[in-house]
């Protein structure tokens, strides 16, 4: 197990180079002058914008504004915002707490969802309860999450009246209360996804011998799906829900800016829109290095729930 995370750990390495490496010279393609937008695009001297873009190296070529960017994130300085002069470090910091807590909500309600809903499809495969667990996993995954965020809005927001729609709240109830929309619009993309696969492993899991075994010892129908059928299929559901977390931090993007939530995400396009390259760069490879943690830590699941995984990491070993 050691030299799985090791291994893994060292993984993170080339790919955080690649990442940070296109978005620093994306970011650069997109139009407009960082320099010109400080200054509220406001006719302003030459001199002036020279010494914005002195003061930020923006006024030296390329490939030295790349190794000064990457020198600097080596050290874990991610550099000082344009657009509000503050250490993007603090920025990401201030705005993840949000960020986190509609990740872990939605997690949480796509988790209740689908793996209740799975099994039961399994269970009562080809009747009414597997065709409606299909019908969801179909209309979830092929439903953009802008799109269930509107459906949303307009159903529990301006028809009933229960949920806010705007906002994060003050903290405490309140913030759970706004958070619940954007959660559940997150939680139901997720939970159909992972629908179909605890169905298809709990489906597979319950064609096995090991299960006709323990049915002939007389075990209840609850024991044998849950206990055992359930445990073997835990596997493929815990790499599918593992890698739609880290998936959660890219659909916040898009649903904090729906929700106009105050999280990472609306941090992220709100640097784009103004050409904030340092809080793009910054934000964009912390997210990306969550992403990979959070598959080191499925893989680590991994060897908990099947031995099979420590041995082959021995053997390779």
């Amino acid at each position: 197990m050691a030299r799985l995370i090791a291994t893994r750990l060292l993984t993170m390495v080339p790919m955080m180079v690649l990442v940070a490496s296109v978005v620093f010279f994306l970011i650069r393609l997109t139009p407009g002058d960082p320099a010109r937008i400080m200054v509220g695009g406001q006719r302003t001297s030459a001199e002036t914008l020279a010494n914005i873009r002195a003061a930020y190296n923006l006024d030296k070529p390329i490939p030295v504004q790349y190794g000064l960017w990457v020198g600097d994130l080596v050290r874990g300085d991610l550099g000082i915002s344009f657009r509000q002069r503050t250490d993007v470090r603090t920025l990401i910091l201030e705005r993840l707490p949000l960020t986190a807590k509609l990740a872990a909500y939605s997690f949480a309600i796509s988790l209740l969802i689908a793996i209740p809903l799975g099994i039961l499809a399994a269970v009562k495969r080809n009747e009414w309860v597997d065709f409606v667990a299909s019908l969801f996993a179909l209309l979830g995954a092929s439903s953009p999450v802008f799109f269930t965020a509107i459906l949303l809005i307009l159903v529990f927001s301006y028809r009933l009246d229960w949920l806010p729609a705007l906002g994060a709240g003050e903290g405490g109830v309140d913030e759970l209360v706004h958070l619940l929309l954007p959660s559940l619009t997150l939680g139901v993309s997720l939970a159909a996804v992972t629908t179909r696969i605890t169905r298809s492993a709990m489906v597979e899991a319950l064609t096995q011998d090991f299960i006709e075994t323990a049915r002939a010892k007389g075990l209840s129908a609850r024991s044998v799906v849950l206990k055992h059928a359930f445990r073997n299929a835990l596997v493929p559901v815990i790499t599918v829900a593992g890698l739609q977390f880290g998936f959660l931090l890219v659909g916040a993007v898009l649903v904090e800016h729906t929700f106009g939530l105050g999280g990472l995400g609306s941090l992220l396009i709100e640097a784009v829109q103004v050409r904030d390259y340092p809080v793009v760069q910054g934000a964009t490879v912390f997210i990306a290095a969550v992403f990979i943690l959070i598959n080191l830590a499925v893989d680590v699941l991994y060897g908990i729930i099947d031995p099979r995984v420590r041995l082959g990491g021995r053997a390779g070993a």
